[in-house]
């Protein structure tokens, strides 16, 4: 269960969504790269995508242009903050 207060939390919830659905999204690729911190607070990650990052990057290029840098760095601070208060509430 997810706990819709934490930090990311709507993207962590969409991604394990889209992965158990088949989808490849920008969610369901940051939370194929999180799957071990992931699953180390307790969340199922099933089948994640291979090349995630690779691959995330070329959608938020795709999506962003020259500002997919900051944006993939800016979603991957949002995944890594939901972990550490998934730990902390743990």
């Amino acid at each position: 269960m997810i706990a819709a207060h934490l930090p990311g939390a709507e993207l962590v919830e969409r991604g394990l969504a889209d992965l158990t659905a088949g989808v490849v999204s920008i969610e369901s690729l940051l939370v194929s790269i999180a799957a071990p911190g992931l699953r180390n607070v307790g969340l199922p990650v099933h089948h994640p995508i291979a090349n995630a990052e690779l691959q995330l990057y070329a959608l938020l290029a795709a999506r962003d242009g020259a500002a997919a840098h900051s944006q993939y760095n800016a979603l991957l601070r949002r995944v890594t903050s939901f972990r550490h208060a998934a730990q902390c509430a743990r």
